[in-house]
């Protein structure tokens, strides 16, 4: 018998994810208002939820320490790491820390932060699990970011990166084990639109995956409740069999002065299961909660047994591996050079779409959109 085999069973539980109205910080200090909300989000939710079944895992949204002021208003990389972000651990996960003890669970939580271990002057967009001790027991971070956000990521720092971490799949993509609530991969909101990232933590024995935040509320219209946000999460826990918690950022105000919040995110929260149906779902997403059960034990019991449904036991890698050879985004950008604002961005992402056009992957369309006049070709 070994050692997973003889471990004790894991009872089913409930999970919480959480959404909060959340105010843009300018400076590190204004966290604090944006953790008494968290707090008090956190008794609600826990005091609701936990007459029915023991809650043991809290997962915040996107921004709901930090919020997005440095995307919005085009901060310089360099400025936002040094003014306004966290270390971990630090005072903020300190406090964090404090209500996982307060109430027995693990919060698993998002924020730019820094990691001077890494480089200086640089920060990533993070995940950490706290445990119900209050101690920082995991950190990921996230490895893609959509076009307007400078955070750093360990592509393009993958020379350090690498010296620090190694390649393999773990160093990009680590998944937490744990006793009593199963195994937990941690992504963040534009990751989630490459299905190789929870493919990722699913060869590393991921069962729950976290994913906060796809603010692209645009996307959440029409008949199905949750637009591609909810349609990408169910096919992520579906193809890779594991559950999906993925609570949705809050709205959002701008500035520390301004009188009024944006719904940037779109609110529909959910919890998945592993065969892709849905939990628990919130449509609001203002200082609202979503809560589903985790059973671990019939997760893994469906991992092991089922012959239909089961997809990753059937996946035939050497067909793939060739899609890989030839890059697309650069990788160590800012290995030796700060990240840099939006308008230089948006030029790394064209010649991203010239490498496509030039090996055949995309085709040229028949008018041209993107200069100031639209002419045919």
């Amino acid at each position: 018998m070994n050692a997973d085999s003889a471990a004790a069973p894991i009872a089913p539980y409930t999970a919480i994810g959480l959404s909060t109205v959340v105010r843009n910080i300018e400076h590190r200090s204004q966290i604090k208002a944006n953790l008494d909300t968290i707090e008090e989000a956190i008794h609600a939710a826990v005091s609701t939820v936990s007459i029915n079944m023991p809650v043991k895992l809290i997962a915040l949204a996107e921004g709901a320490l930090t919020g997005f002021g440095d995307e919005a208003f085009d901060i310089p990389h360099v400025k936002a790491a040094r003014e306004m972000f966290i270390d971990i651990p630090g005072p903020e996960t300190d406090r964090l820390g404090g209500l996982a003890k307060q109430y027995g669970v693990y919060i698993i939580a998002q924020s730019k932060a820094r990691w001077p271990e890494v480089m200086a002057d640089r920060f990533f967009n993070s995940m950490v699990v706290i445990s119900p001790a209050g101690e920082v027991i995991h950190r990921a971070t996230k490895n893609h970011v959509w076009c307007r956000e400078r955070s750093c990521t360990p592509h393009d720092v993958y020379d350090r990166w690498t010296e620090l971490f190694g390649d393999s799949i773990d160093a990009f993509y680590p998944v937490l084990h744990t006793s009593d609530i199963g195994s937990i991969g941690t992504i963040c909101c534009s990751d989630g639109e490459y299905p190789e990232a929870v493919r990722a933590l699913a060869f590393q024995g991921a069962e729950v995956v976290y994913r906060p935040s796809e603010a692209v509320p645009m996307t959440h219209a029409g008949p199905d409740p949750g637009g591609t946000w909810l349609l990408q999460n169910r096919a992520h826990a579906h193809f890779n069999s594991l559950y999906m918690i993925c609570p949705n950022t809050g709205p959002v105000y701008p500035t520390q002065s301004a009188l009024q919040s944006f719904d940037i995110a779109g609110g529909n929260s959910h919890v998945v299961d592993y065969h892709g149906a849905v939990l628990g779902h919130t449509v609001s997403g203002h200082n609202s909660f979503v809560s589903g059960v985790i059973d671990i034990e019939a997760l893994r019991q469906f991992r092991v047994m089922n012959l239909n449904s089961n997809w990753l036991k059937d996946l035939r890698t050497e067909l793939f591996r060739r899609m890989y050879d030839e890059p697309i985004h650069p990788a160590n950008l800012w290995l030796e050079s700060n990240p840099v604002l939006h308008a230089d961005a948006d030029k790394i992402y064209r010649a991203n779409i010239a490498r496509l056009l030039a090996r055949g992957a995309y085709r040229e369309p028949a008018y041209d959109f993107r200069g100031a006049n639209i002419t045919p070709r």
